[in-house]
Order: structure tokens, then sequence, then C-alpha cells
């Protein structure tokens, strides 16, 4: 047998350079869902740019790896001859998380999902959204429990939209969904945080990602929603409807960083009366 030999010019070093070179990086402090790591805690979602090059600029500055798609309003492939968006979000790069917008029945919800599986390929992450109402777009908890339990069966994995329900949210999680995704708002509302104490309730209670969905409507909201413990933020009509969308992308990027950076230091705590910053106990003045 030919035994194959060594190169005399590759180094030990160089072999260790090589090896470093093909294994990829350990991401430090990874968002989890479903078992597979992301650096980023900032989900992004593509509807209601001015066109296909904006969606891509945004997403790139908003450093967004998980990007979702509503299959009933998006081409992903399933409208031959028109623009597809996966030509600037290429599932090799990003991870495309289709969504149920504008389902009002379980029905149509599992309907969907399952096209968005057929489409992209077995693809089995899903977010679930089943909503109530057309002018507040309050999520239908019902409807949505009905369809999360047939998805779940069917071997999807779901990242489930809801109210900021604790109750509702631990259902969720026993159930075996793999994320809740609690409103901070009304969808496109850009109202804020309204609730922080149900949203910090969740994320106390939980085993699994929180990530806060809807209401989102500029930095200091998702740095809020960061600092409250959510695992990560999932946010659309605040950079698109922003006067300059991909400048808000990059504000989101940062403001989510920072706030995941406050909630691990840990804030000082809240003080009725002033505290010096150089305290005078134990001074000696002559």
């Amino acid at each position: 047998m030919e035994i194959p030999l060594k190169s005399s010019g590759q180094s030990a070093a160089a072999e260790a350079r090589d090896r470093a070179r093909d294994t990829p990086p350990e991401i430090a402090d990874p968002l989890v869902i479903d078992g597979r790591k992301f650096r980023s805690r900032l989900l992004v979602g593509t509807g209601k740019y001015r066109d296909l090059e904006e969606t891509r600029r945004a997403i790139d500055a908003s450093g967004a790896e998980i990007v979702t798609v509503a299959i009933r309003r998006t081409n992903i492939g399933q409208n031959v001859g028109e623009p597809n968006l996966l030509d600037v979000i290429p599932p090799d790069r990003f991870t495309i998380l289709p969504n149920t917008a504008m389902c009002y029945d379980a029905d149509s919800a599992i309907r969907t999902s399952r096209l968005a599986r057929d489409l992209l390929d077995g693809h089995s992450l899903v977010k679930l959204e089943v909503l109530g109402d057309p002018k507040t777009l309050f999520p239908d908890i019902p409807e949505t429990l009905k369809a999360a339990d047939v998805l779940i069966r069917e071997g999807f994995r779901v990242m489930v939209y809801t109210n900021d329900d604790p109750v509702m949210a631990r259902r969720f999680e026993e159930m075996g969904c793999v994320a809740v995704m609690p409103l901070a708002a009304p969808i496109g509302s850009g109202l804020g945080i309204r609730n922080p104490y149900n949203i910090r309730t969740i994320v106390e209670n939980a085993r699994l990602p929180i990530l806060v969905d809807a209401g989102v409507g500029t930095a200091s909201d998702a740095a809020i929603a960061m600092e409250l413990g959510c695992d990560g933020v999932l946010m659309n009509t605040a950079i698109a409807e922003a006067k300059h969308p991909v400048l808000m992308a990059a504000a989101m990027r940062k403001a989510v960083e920072a706030g995941r950076e406050a909630f691990l230091a840990g804030r000082m705590p809240r003080r009725a009366y002033a505290s010096a910053s150089s305290p005078m106990d134990g001074k000696f003045f002559p």
C-alpha cells in the first residue's frame, strides 16, 4: 500500500492554521432556536419596502440572519415570472422563516405552512400567526392553539405569535413550540413596549426563547425589550416605514446588541434619592 507523504513545506503551525480556517468559530452568547445558533438577535421582515433593492440593503444593514416572509403576500417561487424575494435573500445565506400572516383561522394557517414547506424543500421552521381582528391584528388564541397542535404533530417547528399573556406563553411552551413571540403592542403600531411587566413575567417563567414580535417603533423600544431579558426582537414596519429604512436597520442592530449587553451586565438598583459617585464616608477634611 502506498503511503502518501506529507509535504515537506507544510509545518505543524501551518496545518493548525488550515484546520482553524475550516472550523467555524464558536458564537459568543448565541441566540439558540430549535438547536441552531445565531449571532444576531434581531429578526426582520420583508414587507412594505419600496422595492427589492431597498429590502436587500436594509436586511444587510440589520445584520439579521433570520428573515421572515409572509407566504400569502410574497413570491418565493410560487408565481413564476414575477420577482422572487429569494433572489435578494438567498436561503444559503439566511434562515428563511415563513409566516402565516393574514390567516384568520387555523385551517388557512395550516395550509399556508404546508405550502411554505413545499416551496422551501421541506423546511419545517414556521412562524405561526392567526389573527382575530383585521383592525387591531390581535391574535386569535383559540385558533392559534388549534393550528399549533396540528402543525407540531406534523413535524413543524413552530415559533408562535401570541398576546402578552404569561399563562398562554406557558401553554404554548408545554405544547412543544420552539419559541414564543408575544406582541409588545399591536402589529405595525410603533407604540413600543406597552406592558413591560407582562413581558418580563413571560421571560422569567420560560425555558425556551422569548422574542418580542410587533409594536417596536424605534431603537429605544428594541433596547428595552432586550433589557427585559427577551432573547430577540422581530420587526418589519419600524424599519420599512422609517424615513431612511437602511439607516434605521443599522440603528436597530446596535440597539438590540446594546440592550442584550445591558441585560447581561445587570443594571444598578433604582433609588429614591441621590447616591454620590464619590462617597464622602471615611474621608478626612482638614
